[in-house]
């Protein structure tokens, strides 16, 4: 026995209309009917959306708080002591605690990243605007160098013998610099 919903679906798409012509056999789709794709389609937009906007707000409120610490060289000094405070939790490590080094490996070049990238902005362009390019260029090529230490950091083992040396090597070089 038919249920009426069925015999409704069933009718509909036999049926012809005043005008002679039939509907569709159901098989045609909507161009608004996207089903599945269209689904994952909204997700990943909206999930890009919102990481765009994540992304935008960390920065705002990062710059926020930097900018209202004042004095620009001492927002700088500031940060140069944390990355040195990180440097000496690394530092007291042993080879056990891969885990830990990893994390402050991350932290380190996190605090790396940010220090730069306000030199990079700020320092560089006044130091170019003095005629101080040379300058500006020594210290680009400084930066290039801690990029390759922690890259190097990055890729050993951090078990290996070698790991803390090399972040003892680094923190004396960024202290000289």
């Amino acid at each position: 026995m038919a249920t009426r919903s069925a015999n409704r679906s069933n009718s509909s798409r036999s049926t012809t209309r005043s005008s002679g012509s039939t509907r569709s056999s159901g098989n045609e789709q909507s161009a608004f009917r996207w089903g599945s794709t269209g689904a994952i389609a909204g997700a990943a937009l909206g999930g890009a959306a919102l990481a765009i906007a994540a992304n935008m707000g960390r920065k705002f409120l990062s710059q926020a708080f930097m900018g209202g610490r004042g004095n620009w060289a001492e927002s700088l000094a500031q940060e140069h002591e944390a990355v040195l405070m990180i440097f000496d939790k690394m530092l007291a490590t042993d080879r056990t605690q891969t885990t830990q080094r990893k994390m402050l490996l991350m932290k380190l070049g996190y605090a790396l990243d940010k220090h730069a990238y306000a030199e990079e902005h700020v320092v560089y362009p006044c130091l170019r605007e003095s005629n101080d390019e040379s300058v500006a260029a020594l210290l680009e090529t400084e930066h290039g160098e801690v990029k390759t230490y922690l890259h190097r950091l990055a890729n050993m083992p951090k078990d290996s013998p070698e790991w803390l040396g090399l972040v003892a090597e680094l923190r004396e070089d960024l202290k000289r610099g």
